[in-house]
């Protein structure tokens, strides 16, 4: 079973910079969010703010009600089809393993973090009841990351060791 959400124009709200998550669509049918904390608003960013505006100009549904990505006649577009028809070519395209559209949640998740705000931001975002389901699976380690972290611990440690040149280092490996 998949759920996902399928945002109307009324739960966008362009001047706070908000999209209000009330409602889910699986199996062919609106429903209700899972949990309480699934029932949430969160915030977009200026650049999607920006390009939403935009695709509601050029968009033949934009009422209210209407989905902001929908089918020529308004229906939840297939996210099969999407995944068939763009979402794996693209991958394809770049030379990238293909990925799920659920790889979106993990990444956003994960770069939340990175960038510095706190698992319980992340959580909050991405409308987890249980802050473990977010650390646990929603959030991920990036190799980069985990070399910086060493690097600062041993500039902490070893404040007073010189650094080698690079050209050394490269001949050190």
């Amino acid at each position: 079973m998949t759920s996902n959400i399928k945002p109307r124009w009324s739960r966008l709200d362009f001047p706070r910079g908000s999209i209000e998550v009330s409602e889910t669509y699986s199996d062919g049918r609106f429903g209700t969010p899972k949990t309480r904390s699934s029932e949430r608003v969160i915030s977009m960013s200026s650049a999607l703010r920006q390009v939403l505006e935009c695709h509601r100009t050029v968009c033949t549904c934009r009422e209210p009600e209407d989905l902001v990505f929908c089918s020529n006649k308004g229906t939840p577009l297939s996210p099969k089809n999407l995944y068939n028809r763009a979402l794996a070519p693209a991958c394809d395209e770049l030379g990238l393993p293909r990925i799920s559209w659920h790889s979106f949640r993990h990444a956003n998740g994960t770069w939340i973090g990175e960038v510095g705000e706190s698992v319980k931001t992340v959580q909050a975002i991405l409308g987890h009841s249980d802050l473990e389901t977010t650390l646990n699976i929603y959030m991920h380690a990036i190799p980069d990351s985990q070399r910086r972290a060493v690097e600062r611990v041993a500039g902490v440690l070893f404040p007073d060791v010189p650094k080698l040149p690079s050209g050394l280092m490269k001949l050190a490996n």
